[in-house]
């Protein structure tokens, strides 16, 4: 069976992060590093990197390519915030991800692309909702394998979207750079060269592996596979997440209060069907509210008993949201649950007769809602019923 592995790369990200922090950055040439001497720069953004910046170069060095440099300190803890909301879109599609860097992973979306009439219009999905959700753009690599998903994702920056096939491998993959190639360093460019090795085709096509043996060592037959568009590694995933959120982003910044009561109920029933599938319960509940402006308040709360059922998510998380809830137009909503209990604590909560509670209160809700757009009383003697049953 071919599967389908996607590689998505945040762009130029702690440049794009430090943007959202201060728009007035926008267009400009930056370089995300420290102020010393010795700093070298973490990120550039493209309009940077047309002057020859880029990461892991001395600042020193940047400043004299591009005297008008911004350099900035970065932000470390927003990078992670939005290193995770990227993630959890991921999640949303597959639980196959393998994270390689705070801005990259690899996922295996062979189940996830069958939902689709056209299989690109999930890379197309995705790409919108990491933009819209996070304000970071990203490429997006789809091809048989991880290696050559991560080819195909650096060809098309920023914001591409690149198809890789083995049979492709020739025409696409062959002509690059010997240092293109994922695995092959700076330090190594100049041993092949040595070697009359100049592009990834050279390589696919060395007559004497033999001599790469020095520099490749024990993975030498692997590099030689890679570069003929061959990987058998599979995405090496986490056996145990350390907690469970989810989130949902608004089309329309809202301020309205029982809209947003509402969007938390439904996010608290998403949750709790996704921790019931998992048998876990938490005894930590978190929400995320990010302002229109992209700044976020992030807080958590330690609970005495482990929750997962919406009724409980959904009374914590209000509590929480109404302590910390500064009046500001909301772009996004989230929430998560961590600190999970053993089984056995889930199995000794969970009751036969939750799923009949969970329908009536599905169908309550609905009622609920017919009424205020119906008027009041229109469908009382249902709630009645209802409530009999």
């Amino acid at each position: 069976m071919v599967r389908v592995y996607f590689h998505i790369d945040l762009n130029a990200f702690f440049a794009n992060a430090e943007v959202l922090l201060d728009p007035s950055l926008k267009g400009k040439p930056i370089a995300v590093s420290g102020q010393t001497r010795r700093s070298v720069v973490s990120t550039a953004s493209y309009e940077a990197r047309a002057f020859g910046v880029h990461s892991a170069q001395p600042l020193s060095e940047a400043l004299k390519l591009c005297p008008e440099l911004e350099v900035v300190t970065p932000h470390f803890s927003w990078y992670h915030e939005l290193s995770e909301d990227f993630m959890n879109i991921v999640r949303s599609y597959t639980d196959i991800i393998e994270q390689a860097s705070i801005d990259e992973c690899y996922a295996d979306m062979t189940e996830a692309i069958r939902r689709f009439e056209h299989p690109l219009d999930l890379a197309v999905q995705i790409q919108k909702r990491v933009l819209n959700e996070t304000g970071i753009p990203c490429s997006i690599g789809v091809a048989p394998n991880m290696f050559l998903a991560k080819m195909a994702s650096d060809m098309k920056k920023p914001i591409g979207i690149t198809v890789l096939r083995i049979r492709e491998v020739q025409s696409k993959l062959w002509p690059l750079p010997i240092g293109d190639m994922r695995g092959v360093g700076k330090k190594t460019v100049p041993l092949m060269e040595e070697l009359g090795i100049h592009t990834i085709g050279d390589l696919a096509n060395y007559s004497d592996p033999e001599q790469l043996r020095p520099v490749f060592g024990k993975n030498t037959e692997s590099v030689i596979r890679q570069a003929n568009g061959y990987d058998e590694r599979q995405i090496v995933t986490e056996w145990d997440a350390k907690s469970m959120g989810v989130s949902e982003t608004l089309l329309e910044d809202i301020t309205d209060y029982d809209e947003i009561r509402g969007l938390m109920r439904t996010l608290s029933r998403r949750l709790s069907k996704r921790l019931k599938e998992s048998r876990k319960s938490g005894y930590s509940l978190s929400v995320r509210i990010r302002y229109f402006d992209f700044t976020s308040a992030d807080r958590s709360r330690k609970l005495s008993e482990p929750v997962w059922k919406a009724d409980d998510l959904f009374v914590q998380s209000m509590s929480l949201f109404d302590e910390n809830w500064d009046d500001e137009p909301v772009r996004l909503l989230g929430i998560s649950v961590s600190d999970f209990a053993n089984d056995d604590v889930f199995a000794s909560q969970l009751s036969l007769f939750d799923p009949v509670e969970e329908a009536k209160q599905e169908t309550s809700d609905v009622l609920r809602e017919l009424n205020k757009e119906l008027g009041q009383g229109k469908l009382t003697r249902a709630s009645e019923l209802l409530k009999k049953s």
